[in-house]
């Protein structure tokens, strides 16, 4: 079983910044995948970054329409990934999740198996 706890959100008004971190415990193995989702009310959940962590590499990966204002960073041996957000947007209102999936996890909120329970985003127009 993997615990999966997040922080740093809040309300921020547009052209800010915030980061999120989520810091895991449990049985999360040496070769996995984690990263961020997000769900805007009304909406359905989509992904927004993740990092491929293996022993020896990570591999960050980004939805299309974040790369260049969000960037993914990890520190393995705290099993903790950080989510640097930058030139925030009213329409980046939502909530964050961290989520923890098998090395070959994918985009899809069905590729990964244990979740947080979130954390509020707010960007002010």
């Amino acid at each position: 079983q993997v615990q999966l706890v997040e922080s740093g959100g809040g309300l921020v008004p547009a052209g800010g910044s915030l980061v999120l971190s989520c810091a895991a415990s449990g049985r999360i193995g040496s070769s996995y995948c984690m990263g961020w989702f997000r769900q805007a009310p009304g909406k359905e959940r989509e992904f927004v970054a993740a990092i491929l962590w293996s022993e020896a590499t990570q591999q960050p990966m980004y939805a299309d329409s974040e790369k260049g204002r969000f960037t993914i960073s990890g520190d393995n041996a705290k099993s903790t990934v950080y989510l640097q957000m930058n030139s925030l947007k009213p329409e980046d209102t939502a909530v964050y999740y961290c989520a923890v999936g098998r090395y070959d996890s994918g985009r899809e909120p069905g590729e990964y198996d244990y979740w947080g329970q979130g954390t509020q985003v707010t960007v002010s127009s």
